[in-house]
């Protein structure tokens, strides 16, 4: 159900291109320029602002998403910019996209809550490799709900990894006004050669 509203919303644009933001979550990019690049995948990556810029910077990227009206704009984003994106799009909830373990070096989350695909993310790092989940919570007085988090709770996800940044407030994202929770967190074990 969850795609398909999302799907209907990029449909509904007139010009979708030009409607979605292209510039990346700037945790993303903030984290990303001080790792070397390597195999990362945008997981609800939407029309594809933080894979495209991935593959700008060095990254072998594969975006995936539910939503097939938003993976054209990406493709299409990919085509013009002379960008090479592997876009797929799969139904994260339903299980239709299978993250290999073990494979990749950064995985990013942004703005979308599945619980169960945060823990088939961390099996997907490599040793060592990153992952950003940026997710909603609830405000106070607020209950939690599917698609927000209690705050503190996104943490919990991540014991005994190297946890490089935490925050809970207010977004340093024009898109988004809900607060939220942010977490980079390295996977345990020896770092990859740079």
């Amino acid at each position: 159900m969850e795609s398909y509203a999302w799907e209907e919303r990029y449909r509904s644009r007139e010009r979708p291109e030009e409607d979605f933001a292209t510039a990346p979550v700037p945790l993303l990019a903030q984290t990303a320029k001080q790792l070397p690049p390597g195999r990362a995948l945008d997981l609800a990556c939407g029309t594809g602002r933080n894979a495209l810029w991935l593959a700008r910077q060095g990254w072998k990227v594969t975006a995936v998403d539910g939503a097939p009206t938003a993976i054209k704009i990406l493709q299409r984003r990919a085509s013009l910019g002379g960008l090479a994106v592997d876009a797929r799009v799969a139904n994260l909830e339903q299980g239709e996209y299978h993250i290999e373990p073990s494979a990749w070096d950064l995985i990013c989350i942004s703005y979308y809550l599945q619980r169960d695909l945060l823990e088939s993310a961390k099996r997907g790092l490599a040793a060592a490799g990153v992952l950003i989940a940026i997710v909603h919570i609830a405000a106070p007085g607020e209950q939690p709900t599917n698609h927000r988090l209690s705050p503190g709770q996104l943490a919990g996800y991540f014991r005994d990894w190297e946890i490089l940044h935490h925050f809970e407030g207010q977004p340093n994202d024009p898109a988004h006004q809900r607060p939220v929770a942010e977490i980079v967190a390295r996977r345990p074990g020896a770092a990859r050669p740079s």
